[in-house]
Parts: structure tokens; sequence; C-alpha cells
């Protein structure tokens, strides 16, 4: 087949989850014997991320200055502008390709491509219905449908805090030290007239992101988020829409890691939803002596976390190349995943349990989704809050190492996936 890929988070020099997974999927398909291109963005060094086929350096969405921190509302024009305009160059590339396989963060691109584009695109966030992506507010998870409700989360956005898009607007919003959410309450009240415009944003905005899942394939990566957007928009019509999960490229993992007795490793952006405020605040005084932690990545709230929790037992690596962090969850006696938010379809959950490490977690998201990936029984553990995560340390460093083989199939692994992939694409 001819396929293909194209991602706004490409290329990148710290790719997060939904980067590393284009590239792992692209590189598997090459070697399978398919032809893969990659259209990303214009700027940026395109052999940066390990992509071994060719790259197309096309999407330059530069756009006008939408002022919705300004305004203290969601514009109801920015996002169907956005996802015209990119709809415009995925067109301009299709021909000639068999599959148009869109990563990204505007799900409703799909309602802007012509049906006869062999288009399919893959969801790995809660961005489907929620504009700030995360469903994450006031420090706990948002449960509300209520369009209006989503005023709230537009204050207080003074700049970009990840590598999605840069310039372009598609990340999410910036946070302080201790978590707070990104939907953290607007810098100027939110009266009625601002609600009622957010509200038209976000009922706009879902309902295009129907519009395309209708249209064309999608892929969920966990049933969770199929069912979050089902909660959402429950007439939607998902009959062209099925779940495949993330992947981690099992031959890349290290053969043999010897874990380091009291080494816990947390390997992840360090930002908003992550956790790491939230458990360095409930582990500090708790590490049992002889412990050590690692805390691997990089993020707006490093800086002022390592200022104030670095010491001999907690070790700040900064971000590391993907060999290094495996290399060190390998090496690791217990991984901690402490997302407070509701994670899709975590990659570093995958990873440890493809090392066979012990992995802890939170119970939220589509992380008990992963439980049918374990090596063996209880190596992932789930909790339901911080406080219970942090109780659960000792139990499990304690516990001694176990055996698993090696050689066992791992049903996360891309050579696992990619069969489920490619009968989608040719469904």
């Amino acid at each position: 087949m001819k396929i293909l890929m194209v991602s706004e988070d490409l290329p990148g020099l710290q790719l997060g989850g939904l980067g590393k997974h284009v590239v792992t999927l692209a590189n598997a398909l090459l070697a399978h014997g398919h032809a893969v291109d990659v259209l990303g963005r214009r700027a940026g060094v395109p052999g940066c991320c390990g992509l071994h086929g060719r790259f197309i350096g096309a999407i330059e969405l530069a756009h006008p200055n939408w002022k919705e921190s300004q305004l203290a509302c969601f514009n109801p024009l920015k996002r169907p502008w956005l996802a015209r305009a990119l709809a415009r160059v995925i067109e301009r590339h299709a021909p000639g390709y068999d599959v148009v396989h869109y990563h990204g963060h505007l799900p409703l691109v799909g309602a802007y491509i012509a049906r006869s584009c062999p288009f399919v695109q893959t969801r790995h966030d809660q961005g489907s219905e929620c504009l700030i992506h995360l469903r994450f507010r006031h420090s706990g998870v948002c449960d509300s449908l209520a369009a209006r409700a989503c005023a709230g989360c537009i204050g207080n956005r003074s700049g970009n805090t990840s590598n999605h898009m840069a310039g372009n607007d598609f990340s999410h919003p910036p946070d302080d030290v201790d978590g707070r959410a990104c939907g953290k309450p607007a810098a100027r009240p939110v009266g009625a007239l601002r609600q009622a415009i957010s509200a038209f944003a976000v009922d706009g905005y879902r309902d295009r992101t129907a519009a395309a899942f209708a249209r064309h394939k999608t892929v969920f990566v966990s049933d969770f988020l199929r069912r979050r957007f089902a909660r959402a928009r429950p007439g939607a019509d998902l009959q062209r829409t099925r779940v495949i999960p993330n992947v981690v490229d099992l031959a890349r993992l290290p053969i043999d890691g010897t874990p380091q007795p009291g080494h816990i490793v947390l390997a992840g952006r360090i930002d908003t939803g992550k956790g790491f405020a939230e458990f360095l605040a409930a582990a500090a005084g708790r590490l049992a002596p002889g412990s050590r932690v690692s805390i691997v990545g990089d993020g707006p709230q490093r800086a002022a976390l390592a200022q104030r929790h670095a010491s001999a037992q907690i070790a700040f690596t900064g971000w590391q190349d993907y060999a290094a962090t495996v290399a060190l969850t390998a090496q690791a006696q217990l991984c901690i995943v402490p997302s407070v938010c509701e994670e899709a379809c975590s990659t570093t959950v995958l990873e440890a349990l493809a090392l066979g490490r012990p992995c802890l977690a939170l119970a939220r998201g589509g992380t008990p989704e992963l439980l049918r990936y374990q090596r063996y029984p209880d190596q992932l553990q789930l909790v339901p809050d911080m406080p219970a995560l942090v109780a659960a340390i000792a139990p499990m460093l304690a516990a001694p190492p176990r055996d698993f083989d090696r050689a066992a199939p791992f049903g996360a692994d891309v050579q696992q996936v990619l069969p489920q992939l490619l009968d989608w694409y040719a469904a």
C-alpha cells in the first residue's frame, strides 16, 4: 500500500506520545514493504524524529490572532478555519495514496475532506469533545457535558506550553506549579454573553467532529475515548470507528534490564494533569529510606518542581531521548505514571509493561484497559487516588522480582497491532 501519514506534531526534537506513535507506525509499515511518506510541518528538522521514510514539510497554518484569551471566550470561527486550511493541505498531497492517515489535534478536519479521499484519523486524546483536549479543570477531571460550562476554560491563556504546532495554538493553555487545571477561572468574569459564544463554539466543534467521524474512518486508541465522545454526542454515528491501541516497538526496547533496588522512575511531560506536582506533594516525607526517584522529562512545571523537591532522593534528569528513557525504565524496580487526568492510552504504561517492570497508576481514563497487556498478574496496579498511590509504593518495592517469558508476544507491540490497522485500512 502507499500510505501518507499526517501530523502537525512532526518534526519535533521532543516528541510526545502522539508523535512517537506516528514514527513507530510509519517505520513498521516501511519495514513490512509498504510505501510510507509523512506530511508534517514546514518548519523543523525532518531527520530528528527517527523517521526512516520520506518527510514532506508542507503544513504551515499561520493565522491571525484570534484573541480568545483577551475576549475570554472560545471563537466559533477559529477551529473550523484551521481545519479547512489543514484539509486543503491534505487534499493537495492525497492523490496517489491508498490511505491518508491523520494523527493530530483537529478531529473536525475530516468534515472538510472529500468523501472520495481514503482518509483515516486516529484520536489520541479527549480533543474530540474538549477544546483544551484534556477535560481537566480546577485540579480535577471535568465531567460536565454542558457546552456553556466550557467558557470557564478559556481564561488566562498567555502562551503555548507544548510542542504541538508551535505558534499555531494547538497546544494546551499554561498553568502553575501547583497543578491547577488548564481550565482555571478566566481573568475576567465569564458573563452570559461569553458563555453563549463559547457554547456556540463548542457545540459547533462537536457537531463537525461527529460529521467527520460519520464521513471517514476513525481509530480511537481506547474504548474510553469512544465512550466519552458518545456521551458528549449521544446521536453521533460511530459505525465507522474502531479501537486500536497505541503501540510500542518491542524490538527497540532493551532485551535485558537489571532492576536497581529501590529505583522508582516517572517519565513524561511535566505539565498540568500529568500528576507530577501532586505526586511529589503527596510523597513528601513518605518515601522509604533507600529508595530514589528519577523524574525523566521536561515541561512548564519542571523548574519550579525541581527547585521545591530535588534532593539526594529525588532527581530531575530533564528531557532524555527515547533510548535513554526506556533504558532508565528497564533499570527501575518500579515505574509510576502519576497522571491525575484521564489518560487515553498511556505509552509510558505500555513501555513499562513490555519491559516487565511493575507499574503503578491511577484507575482513570483508558488506563484500566491496559490491564490486558500485563506480562504477569498484578504487574499493573491501579489505585483510586494519589494518597493510595503513595501508600502502594512500599509494598510494591518489597515484592520480589517476577519472572516472565520475554519472548512471548506483547499485545501492544507494533508487530501485533499492525495487522489490525491494515485490516481497517482495507475494510
